[in-house]
């Protein structure tokens, strides 16, 4: 029976077996088993047998090198006081590595990131060139018009500035800060942004403007997406433990280690050291040829010695190789090679002195406000001499508004305090009353000529003629206007109105009627007026200057006094609370006022940079004449370089541009002015190495010298020195002296008079002392210019000479030394970041002067005359250390002080130092000469940097040299 089942299981198995054999499943499933089978073997072909080879040319595919950075290098004084240096900062920066899929998601981040910078102060610094005012109001920071398009043209995405479009087209060029802002934050989906709940989320304009930025910033470097992107710079610790707290809800969001620059002493250093800050667009091309390691994220010096020493200065970047995913994500770093520190540079200057002589020219200029401010509206007529000018105490409570140490939007603002808001509303309403006179005139049929008009409404329409004429507003053509024209001559003359003026402008075409706003199509002459004088008026409403001028007038009216500017001080923080002095002030009139004012100035409380006013800058250079190397270099007004440096502050940048005492221009290299009588030993040397006049012949002054015309006054006219030579002629300075030689040197041997040949002779002579090229400083600095006319001027000092301090500087220590002209140069070496000694800058001798021996005698006795029995004898009786010197006045404008130049050097029997003093508008070189003597006090030990910190105001020399 057994066997009878096991048969029929046979029988059945292979009847299955036939039947699968026979089956079209069957040779199917026999094709999926051979594919599987392949697929089987190559997985483990390509995950075990070739993986780790696969994985690698995956990776190689994304390999991306990073720069890393080096640290800058220090830069020192001369006696290794540190000056410029690197300090440890964060920096928060973001990396968008795809945690965000969804834009609402990604500036629901950025969103709650500003949160935390605002509400610890800080500022995100990203690439976008638009801020905010104190009135909440958009404005481009861009330094420059030109700055400006290149910021358009890389916000629209587009190669050339040239590809700019009108107001109507695609990428326009005139467009506001805030019309820019708003269509990038419409098109970045923030006018969507919602809160976690779904909630929409008012922006005020500040954090509009802020994640903006970021988004912008974001976007510049989006293809390097494995790379961070800093939008906040340096920020506070506590920022940083904020935002690491809070890093669950900010993916992608870091704060990463760097180092910011940091100056000691930067006012003072300012103008000689400079700043750093991000490479311009337009320089990458230039540095990348001295070093192809360059990029527009690095920092760079930008002006002074951080950009003349920026090759050594900025070290070697070291790099880093890594390989990324396809989303930016760090999968291994392969190598990586260590940064190289900047070299270390030395100066030649001593701090000690830089710093005290910087805050000397301070007192000293404060001293000649201090008794040049008077309590009068009209000090000065036709006739007053240029030394002896005064200033009325108005134009300092103007300059207040005027040189912005008041804030007029402050005064306007919703914070105002009640005496702003007095100010305000004075200022309201006399711009009302003003336009309103304005319009009266302009539209009078029988206006008055314009200088029938009072003062203010005079300014006022010179003021809109001006706005017309500026290529702002294009409307005036001044090129076209016929000059032989009877209404031209009128105008010059102030005989004619301007309504008339206008009015002829209209009929011959030199007012360009399509940049009139409101004029219809086939308008007539009239209707064009109208135009014109509706929109131009309506633009003063908002021009700043305009407004400016308002209060200026209104100051002077006595709509506002210096009771209510000065009390603003107080409220505005510019001075510290003094609850004593705010109740006398608000309890006394202007007497009171004027008073408290000047006191303010010699208290330094107010500066002469923050009035601007004649004088308000001055330069300094001091130098060893046996090296040529520079001790001191320095410029006032300076400026806070640190603010500038790192990531630049854009408001107090705009502040400096606007300052009238011109924070930005260097007064030791750039300032260039007459020489004045500081020129005459250079003709003294001249016409004694010429033999047109020896050692032992004299000149008799008469007071006037009239071998020329017009006849040149000597200083002392309607006296007369009587008979000099070269000694007495250099100490009493005289002109006639000196102009008798001048004429001397162009005449030539035949006895006939050649200015040509005066000139070659006097040139010949500037040149032998360098005066025909830059100092050798290694900053910035104006070429100089020899006079070519007029030999009897130029003489003197005057013709169109015109040098800087740095120059004069250059030609002293050449006459302290006795011919040897150098480069001078402010730098003494360079060291690695170890202090291994990389080069040295030994003394750099141009020139060596081939003069008489006892020619440098008898000029040096005269320098020596004039400190010590001449024109400065009054200031240094006394002084603890013999010094020559050479005082110099030059006139440039009959309405305002002189400049004032001392050149000098000590001790006189073995000089050591050279000092030169300028002083643009300082009255009288007897101030110059002032500075000077406190600058040896500080230079020999007579008194220390920390005794001239702790001074006020130095009282202005009475001492009167007119040379």
């Amino acid at each position: 029976m057994l066997r009878d089942f096991l048969e029929l299981l046979r029988e059945r198995f292979a009847e299955l077996r036939r039947e699968v054999k026979t089956s079209r499943l069957f040779i199917l499933g026999l094709g999926y088993m051979g594919l599987l089978a392949v697929m089987v073997f190559r997985l483990y072909q390509l995950q075990i047998i070739n993986g780790e080879s696969y994985q690698k040319n995956y990776l190689q595919k994304t390999e991306k090198t990073v720069s890393i950075p080096a640290t800058r290098g220090n830069i020192f004084d001369t006696n290794g006081k540190l000056l410029a240096y690197n300090r440890l900062s964060y920096n928060v920066t973001i990396k968008d590595s795809g945690e965000y899929r969804k834009p609402a998601q990604r500036n629901l981040m950025y969103y709650r990131l500003i949160q935390i910078l605002n509400a610890h102060g800080e500022t995100v610094t990203g690439r976008l060139e638009i801020g905010l005012n104190d009135n909440g109001e958009f404005y481009f920071t861009s330094p420059n018009e030109e700055a400006r398009k290149r910021f358009l043209r890389d916000f629209y995405g587009l190669k050339r500035v040239t590809e700019l479009t009108g107001a109507s087209g695609k990428y326009p060029s005139e467009i506001t800060a805030e019309e820019l802002l708003n269509k990038r934050f419409q098109s970045y989906k923030l006018n969507e942004l919602k809160d976690e709940e779904g909630n929409p989320l008012s922006l005020s304009n500040l954090e509009k403007l802020e994640l903006v930025n970021i988004r912008y910033t974001m976007g510049l470097t989006a293809y390097r997406s494995y790379e961070s992107t800093v939008v906040v710079t340096h920020v506070k610790d506590e920022t940083r433990v904020d935002i690491l707290e809070n890093q669950a809800k900010l993916l992608g969001v870091n704060c990463e280690q760097t180092t910011e620059r940091v100056y000691n002493d930067a006012v003072p250093f300012s103008s000689l050291i400079g700043y750093v800050g991000k490479v311009p667009d337009e320089q990458l091309k230039e540095l990348r040829e001295k070093n192809p390691d360059y990029s527009l994220s690095d920092t760079i010096g930008r002006t002074g010695i951080e950009e003349y020493m920026e090759q050594d200065l900025h070290g070697k970047k070291g790099s880093r190789t890594m390989y990324v995913d396809n989303v930016g994500h760090v999968m291994e770093v392969e190598s990586e090679t260590e940064p190289v520190a900047g070299n270390d540079v030395y100066l030649s200057i001593d701090r000690d002195l830089q710093v005290g002589i910087y805050h000397q020219l301070e007192q000293h200029l404060a001293g000649i406000l201090a008794a040049k401010l008077v309590n009068e509206d009209d000090p000065n007529n036709d006739t007053t001499d240029s030394t002896a000018r005064l200033i009325p105490i108005k134009d300092a409570y103007y300059q207040l508004i005027g040189n912005n140490v008041l804030s007029l939007d402050h005064i306007k603002g919703e914070s105002a305090s009640e005496t702003e808001r007095f100010i305000a509303e004075r200022l309201r309403s006399y711009g009302e009353s003003s336009l309103a006179a304005m319009r009266s005139q302009l539209m009078d049929s029988a206006p008055l000529n314009m200088a029938e008009l009072p003062n203010d409404q005079r300014a006022f329409l010179y003021f809109l003629y001006t706005y017309l004429a500026s290529s702002e507003s294009g409307i005036v053509e001044k090129d076209q206007i016929d000059s032989s024209k009877d209404y031209y001559a009128r105008w010059k003359a102030d005989s004619i109105s301007l309504r008339e003026f206008l009015q002829d402008g209209i009929k011959d075409g030199w007012i360009n009627t399509t940049a009139v706003k409101g004029v219809k199509k086939y308008a007539g002459a009239e209707e064009v007026y109208q135009a014109l004088i509706d929109s131009s008026l309506e633009e003063l409403k908002s021009n700043s200057d305009f407004e400016k001028l308002l209060c200026q007038y209104m100051i002077r009216n006595n709509l506002v006094g210096g009771r209510e500017l000065c009390l603003a001080l107080f409220d505005q923080g510019v001075l510290d609370p003094d609850p004593a002095a705010q109740a006398a002030l608000a309890s006394n009139g202007p007497a009171y006022a004027y008073s408290y004012f000047v006191q303010l100035v010699s208290d330094l409380k107010i500066t002469p940079a923050q009035l601007a006013l004649d004088p308000c800058t001055a330069g300094c250079v001091v130098t060893d004449v046996t090296s040529g190397k520079v001790k001191a270099l320095v410029s006032y007004p300076g400026y806070d370089n640190n603010r500038l440096t790192n990531t630049m502050d854009a408001r107090y940048y705009t502040r400096l541009v606007q300052d009238e005492s011109l924070p930005l221009y260097n007064n030791a290299t750039q300032a260039r002015k007459a020489p004045g009588s500081t020129f005459k030993p250079i003709t003294a040397l001249a016409a004694l190495e010429e033999n047109v006049f020896g050692l032992t012949d004299t000149i008799n002054c008469t007071g006037i010298y009239d071998e020329i015309t017009p006849p040149l006054r000597c200083w002392i006219y309607p006296g007369r020195h009587g008979l000099q030579n070269i000694e007495s002629g250099i100490r009493n300075s005289c002109n006639f002296f000196f102009a008798d030689l001048g004429h001397r040197l162009a005449t030539n041997a035949q006895g006939e008079y050649d200015p040509g040949l005066g000139m070659e002779r006097l040139s010949k002579y500037a040149i032998m002392f360098g005066l025909d090229q830059k100092s050798g400083v290694e900053i910035i600095e104006n070429d100089p210019m020899i006079s070519n006319q007029s030999p009897e001027q130029s003489a003197i000092g005057q013709g169109t000479n015109s040098f800087a301090n740095v120059q004069l500087s250059r030609y002293v220590t050449a006459l302290a030394n006795r011919g040897t002209v150098f480069n001078l140069s402010v730098l003494d070496r360079v060291t690695d970041w170890q202090g291994e000694a990389i080069r040295s800058y030994e003394p750099n001798v141009i020139k060596t002067m081939d003069v008489k021996a006892e020619n440098w005698d008898v000029v040096q006795r005269g320098m020596r005359g004039v400190v010590e029995s001449g024109s400065a004898s009054r200031i240094f009786k006394g002084f603890e250390v013999n010094i020559a010197g050479k005082t110099g006045t030059a006139q440039e404008s009959k309405t305002r002080a002189n400049h004032a130049f001392f050149i000098s050097f000590g001790p006189y029997e073995n000089p050591s130092l050279a000092v030169t003093v300028n002083i643009p508008y300082g009255y009288t070189s007897a101030n110059a000469a002032s500075v000077a003597k406190d600058v040896y006090r500080l230079c020999f030990g007579y008194t220390n940097v920390d005794e001239v910190l702790n001074a006020g105001a130095q009282r202005a020399s009475d001492a009167r040299i007119e040379d």
